[in-house]
């Protein structure tokens, strides 16, 4: 006795199994490019407040606005900020948080964070940057 239909079943569930396996690695790549993402923005947050911090730097300084617009610029939101105003010229760490919601096809939603710091040290304000200099060319 034949049975006709079993080879377009067992096609059919290993079509299925590879479309649902192709979603979840899609979806795993798209978490690990959100990550990728809100890494450098939380980055780019930190460097942008932490100049700031410093009483020195414009005429009213605001860390925290500085880091939010750049985490806008870059599609997240801030979440935190640690980033005090110092007046002295010791060196200091600002710390952000930044947060994005990612919608992904078969598994559920997530909100991803990104921590990151940036140090700034106002005293080498007043080091030159060191540059290259060009030789003169050989007078023949």
């Amino acid at each position: 006795m034949r049975q006709s239909g079993g080879a377009t079943l067992l096609i059919g569930s290993l079509l299925g199994v590879a479309v649902l396996l192709a979603g979840f690695v899609g979806d795993v790549a798209h978490v690990a490019t959100a990550r990728a993402k809100l890494t450098a923005a939380a980055d780019a947050a930190a460097l942008a407040a932490a100049p700031l911090t410093f009483a020195g730097f414009g005429p009213e300084p605001r860390p925290e606005r500085a880091a939010a617009a750049i985490a806008a610029e870059n599609g997240v939101r801030l979440e935190q900020c640690r980033c005090d105003i110092d007046r002295t010229w010791a060196p200091r760490t600002v710390v952000v948080v930044v947060a994005a919601d990612v919608g992904l096809l078969l598994l559920p939603n997530r909100s991803l964070r990104a921590t990151s710091a940036a140090e700034f040290r106002p005293v080498d304000l007043g080091r030159p940057i060191p540059t290259l200099t060009a030789k003169p060319p050989l007078q023949r």
